[in-house]
């Protein structure tokens, strides 16, 4: 196959993977699990998954002590304290709502590029990012109303955490294999996601048989399958295109809640939905952009 058609499709399976994602929570939910034990076990699980692939690949599973310390702010404290923001909301929210929440995240990369990475905000991001908060006015009609304010905060900081793992992702991951940075992540959140369930009463394995199912779901669908598919894509596109293509990961959450869960929108919400979309991908492309122009100025000065 084609390279390029191949990365499309890997994408595409990865975001459609993490889009169930939230509906798997839903039925762990309903069996009895709780958020933490389902977020440790998730991480438990994938992690021994993702060691198990290194050795099957006959990776080494070596790195200094920066890279461990990098990894562990990864895993141990961004991607577990954004994964119990994103799984807490979907208690409170729709499931749809807290995909298209998160997705408010390029908004907020290119806001901390600017202040951290000092990244010039071209003309393009601003109206995109004013694209995409319009879009989340539209989505919550302007007024919590019957939206638990609690859910909405906890899905928007999911996304500002996300934004803050990419950012640190972007300068202490380089060099690292895909399945290496994915193995440690997922081991430390697993420790701190365990001292995070010690605080809620520990580790409760007391669920319904549907749980075991639920979390198999999550572990194998949009952990494992989700990650490896991604990583795989971005050796044979670039990791714009593979980013605007993952804006897919709502639609299936949309489409699956309503068939599954019967969640429903208004047309206000679903034109809010689409304009948040609209405006990530015109972030993540105007990077692009972006990164192509500095690439033309360093090849004329050479």
């Amino acid at each position: 196959m084609n390279p390029l058609y191949l990365g499309v499709l890997l994408v595409f399976v990865s975001a459609a993977a993490f889009g169930v994602m939230t509906i798997f929570a839903v039925f762990a939910y309903g069996a009895g699990v709780s958020v933490s034990t389902l977020l440790f076990l998730r991480f438990l699980f994938a992690s021994a998954i993702f060691f198990g692939l290194i050795l099957w690949k006959k990776e080494s599973v070596r790195v200094n002590k920066k890279q461990l310390l990098s990894l562990f702010l990864l895993g141990g404290i961004l991607y577990t304290m954004q994964s119990l923001s994103f799984f807490s909301a979907v208690q409170y929210i729709p499931t749809s709502m807290a995909a298209l929440l998160l997705y408010t995240f390029p908004a907020f990369v290119a806001i901390l590029s600017f202040f951290v990475e000092k990244e010039k905000l071209r003309k393009k991001t601003i109206i995109a990012m004013a694209i995409s908060f319009v879009g989340l006015a539209m989505v919550l009609g302007l007024s919590f109303g019957e939206i638990h304010p609690l859910g909405v905060f906890l899905a928007l900081a999911a996304a500002i955490f996300y934004s803050v793992y990419i950012i640190v992702g972007n300068w202490v991951v380089k060099g690292l294999s895909p399945y290496v940075t994915s193995a440690y992540i997922t081991l430390f959140a697993c420790f701190s996601t365990f001292l995070v369930a010690q605080k809620d009463g520990g580790i409760d394995l007391s669920f319904d048989v549907q749980g075991w199912f639920a979390l198999a779901g999550i572990v194998v669908f949009s952990t494992v399958v989700a990650i490896s598919t991604f990583f795989r894509a971005l050796q044979l596109i670039s990791s714009t295109k593979a980013s605007v293509l993952s804006t897919f990961e709502p639609v299936v959450t949309f489409v699956a809640s309503a068939l599954l869960l019967g969640e429903s929108f208004t047309w206000l919400q679903l034109v809010g939905g689409a304009a948040v979309l609209g405006g990530a991908v015109l972030i993540v492309s105007g990077k692009e952009e972006s990164a192509g122009q500095a690439a033309e100025k360093v090849e004329a000065v050479s």
